[in-house]
């Protein structure tokens, strides 16, 4: 893979916030609705309660969402292959945005009972994978809008309109809905009805924002120098795109795998903060939403800002430096997990939580540039496809390292895994660790200078 050919591809100019930056960053904006309502804070919240939907409620969910994540990796290379050759990305995404949005509308058919466990189960691991592969075409499209020199400025941006989002959102459900005891509309909490409720508000929020980037995004002519393949033959070729990849830039195969350990990290943050919240540091409902609330904003600023170093440092530095200080404040929510000094334990969480969020969005953002920088034009869906199915492709790690650590930390307390709980950071933090050691043989990326614009 030759980087002088990605890099110089792009045009130049000054502006940065463009009409179609801004229509591809509000999808991201629109997305929150999937990540920080559906899967994080609200709905997953919602269908893992013991009392509402029965004992092996979390631990179903646990087994849907691993199915899920098995099939992106099944699909997401295949997808990028054929967007690349028909160019019908618009299309695809549309499709993929309109099917999360009806998904989640249909959430609200989701009333505490088995019934309803196995129909939520289904419906959010269905969406994973619908918004999963949907998401593969959104990244590969920055390569389109964005220039070498300031491609970390524009991924922050998209990823900064996502935390903040979620920020609204969750602000709009929260007081419309979920602290109240009669929420707008006269809905209550009987049978769930705020959370279902909220459903049908969190769809129609996607596809609201969506709305500009469907009308601005188009396609791209088909590619006539490679013939359509069929499934089987389309993994054949990836086998051969990995294989030529190895060959040319190990370096960008040795990122896949050692971003796809550190992603699993990030990953176990999202799915098991909350849970850590209200188990082990003593947070009520009401606090778990606000401290999510809380986590959105200073991730969001944080992701913005950070898009800046991105293009003064690259995208390696930023990755360490946040790596490196998400370890160390996740050390810090462990071992002071009784309090510290003045603080409590929750106001430990507090802290050291909101700190280490300050670094997830960067991370995530500087890998989607590290791609984008290197993925040779025509095939950015594939590369991302291949990104994303090496993220999925460990997505167990961060969960049996969670649970583990809560076990191995009871069984050599001699306490109950309950009181135990707190070292399930232990377990998440490790994983951050081995993604970080594993990242640091990753070359930086070749320096990208400004180039003047012609006036001619």
């Amino acid at each position: 893979m030759n980087h002088a050919t990605a890099v110089e591809a792009a045009p130049t100019s000054g502006k940065i916030l463009t009409k179609t930056v801004w229509a591809w960053g509000l999808w991201d904006w629109g997305s929150a609705a999937f990540n920080a309502v559906v899967t994080t804070f609200v709905f997953a919240v919602y269908l893992a309660n013991a009392n509402l939907f029965g004992p092996d409620a979390n631990r179903l969910l646990g087994y849907a969402l691993t199915v899920a994540g098995i099939l992106v990796a099944v699909v997401a290379p295949a997808l990028g292959q054929a967007v690349d050759r028909s160019g019908k990305r618009a299309t695809v995404l549309r499709i993929t945005t309109t099917a999360t949005a009806i998904i989640i509308a249909c959430l609200y058919f989701v009333i505490p009972g088995q019934s309803g466990l196995w129909l939520g189960l289904f419906l959010i691991a269905a969406g994973n994978i619908v918004f999963e592969t949907g998401s593969v075409i959104y990244n590969a499209i920055i390569s389109d809008l964005a220039e070498p020199h300031n491609v970390g400025r524009v991924s922050g941006f998209g990823w900064g309109l996502g935390y903040l989002g979620g920020i609204v959102l969750l602000l709009i459900l929260f007081v419309g809905f979920i602290s109240p005891e009669v929420g707008w509309f006269g809905v209550t909490s009987k049978d769930g009805l705020n959370i279902r409720v909220a459903m049908l508000l969190a769809s129609a929020w996607l596809l609201l924002f969506s709305l500009p980037l469907f009308f601005t995004l188009s396609n791209k002519p088909a590619r006539t120098d490679t013939p359509r393949l069929g499934i089987i033959e389309s993994y054949r070729q990836l086998l051969k795109s990995i294989a030529t990849l190895w060959r040319s830039d190990r370096q960008v195969v040795w990122f896949l795998l050692s971003s796809a350990v550190y992603r699993d990290g990030l990953a176990g943050v999202f799915s098991f903060g909350a849970v850590l919240a209200g188990t082990a540091y003593g947070f009520s409902p009401d606090e778990v939403i606000v401290f999510g609330v809380a986590t959105n904003v200073v991730a969001g600023i944080a992701t913005i800002g950070f898009g800046w170093l991105d293009d003064k440092l690259g995208a390696r530095a930023v990755i360490i430096i946040s790596l490196t200080s998400m370890v160390a404040m996740g050390l810090c929510v462990f071992f002071f997990h009784a309090g510290v000094g003045p603080l409590s334990p929750k106001q430990v969480y507090w802290v050291f939580g909101l700190i280490l969020c300050i670094f997830v969005g960067p991370i995530q953002s500087a890998s989607r540039t590290y791609l984008a920088r290197i993925a040779p034009p025509g095939e950015e869906a594939e590369i991302f496809g291949l990104y994303a199915t090496t993220g999925r492709a460990v997505s167990a790690l961060a969960p049996f390292m969670y649970s583990t650590a809560i076990t191995v930390g009871a069984a050599l307390l001699g306490i109950g895994v309950d009181e135990a709980a707190y070292f399930g950071i232990l377990g998440i933090t490790l994983v951050l660790v081995l993604g970080l050691l594993a990242f640091l043989p990753v070359k930086a990326q070749p320096k990208v200078e400004v180039q003047p614009v012609s006036k001619a």
